[in-house]
């Protein structure tokens, strides 16, 4: 399905969107203090998920203020304001990287 199809019944999150590292004119929609240095698509796909958003993944897109970076974007069921639901998912990526943190490794030697 296209994506101007789902226009209006989802809100499409960029990975500047979240990033800490991102300034404000770059990109970034939350506060510093809320945003997620280097997010990952799978991370955001993840986090989405747990949060019952049904999430669309359009890897390849590039996010309009840097053109030359192809790195995805997720489309998520429009639930809340876009600043809600990043923030949302923000908070819900800094939670499973608190849980990969505290969980011992499981190697095999």
């Amino acid at each position: 399905m296209s994506s101007r199809k789902l226009k209006g019944s989802r809100t499409c999150i960029w990975l500047a969107n979240l990033d800490a590292k991102v300034g404000r004119s770059r990109g970034r929609k939350i506060p510093r203090e809320l945003a997620v240095p280097k997010p990952t698509l799978k991370e955001v796909v993840e986090a989405a998920k747990e949060l019952g958003l049904d999430p669309i993944v359009e890897e390849g897109k590039s996010y309009p203020k840097s053109w030359w970076q192809h790195k995805g974007r997720v489309l998520v069921k429009k639930v809340d304001s876009k600043t809600n639901t990043l923030r949302a998912v923000a908070r819900k990526i800094l939670e499973n990287r608190e849980k990969l943190k505290r969980e011992p490794s499981t190697v095999q030697v």
